[in-house]
């Protein structure tokens, strides 16, 4: 599982970069394909007590699909360097945690230590986050935290940038022809090209099993859905294009509605769910 979309150091991801976008992040972001869902959910069978740790949870979308099929969860670790992020994602739980606790880490994946005992985690979640952070870094802290039989999953489907579409290539000549040739990664920064697999990182920590789970995606999206995502990604959000930013998106929507077909701009993908346990764990 080798991210193709892998952007710039990890330090871009801040407020900074992704805060002003937090309520369109939470609207516009796909959410999770109910069988990856339900995959993570079986993970727990068994355990009496599951406790999820949520790395880089932007607006909370992992715990927040799964809390209605992993009813037995008793606690909720929320984990991203994002106030603004963090903030969203605990409202959204609020209403649907029922007897769960919340807290929130506001800090870098890695550095994440328990707020206190017998909260040992049995189930470590990363959707669409690792490549911001310190691999290496953030599994040696992981089989710190975690309980003996837990489960890492790291889960992703790349982004509209990396897709294979006639409109979505058609799209990127577009963003190419404002803010040059290069992906952007936030303000300061350009993709850098692929990094190593997940797969590999993975293989080299304490969590060196690893099963590969795959689940075909098809998303219909609007003209205007697209262009609330772009507002939410490190390569087209906002502050890229300065004064520029109407007219932007004006050639979007223009772009889009060319391509859409009733209306939809269909896109089929993949979502990949590794999940990794320490050798001798439950399978």
């Amino acid at each position: 599982m080798t991210r193709p979309d892998q952007p710039a150091p990890a330090a871009l991801w801040d407020d900074a970069l992704f805060g002003p976008e937090a309520a369109d992040y939470a609207r516009y972001r796909p959410g999770l394909p109910d069988a990856a869902v339900h995959l993570l959910a079986a993970t727990q069978h068994g355990v009496p007590d599951p406790v999820l740790l949520d790395l880089g949870t932007g607006t909370g979308q992992v715990p927040r699909a799964l809390l209605p099929v992993l009813h037995r969860l008793v606690h909720i670790d929320l984990v991203d360097v994002n106030a603004s992020m963090l903030e969203v994602a605990r409202a959204a739980l609020e209403p649907v945690r029922g007897g769960c606790t919340v807290d929130v880490f506001t800090g870098a994946a890695h550095t994440f230590a328990p707020a206190g005992p017998g909260r040992a985690p049995t189930l470590i979640t990363c959707s669409r986050a690792f490549h911001w952070m310190s691999r290496p870094e953030v599994l040696s802290m992981a089989d710190r935290v975690a309980a003996p039989h837990a489960v890492v999953a790291v889960m992703g489907d790349g982004s509209l940038w990396t897709h294979q579409a006639d409109w979505t290539a058609t799209l990127r000549e577009l963003i190419q022809t404002y803010l040059g040739e290069d992906r952007r990664a936030g303000t300061r920064g350009t993709y850098a090209g692929p990094g190593r697999a997940y797969e590999d990182d993975l293989s080299d920590s304490a969590f060196s099993n690893v099963t590969e789970h795959r689940f075909p995606v098809a998303r219909a999206w609007t003209p205007e859905d697209v262009i609330g995502y772009l507002r939410t990604t490190s390569f087209a959000r906002p502050a890229l294009f300065a004064d520029r930013h109407h007219a932007f998106e004006a050639a979007v929507l223009r772009l889009l509605q060319e391509h859409a077909r009733g209306g939809v701009l269909k896109e089929d993908t993949e979502f990949t769910v590794l999940l990794a346990r320490r050798r001798g764990g439950d399978a």
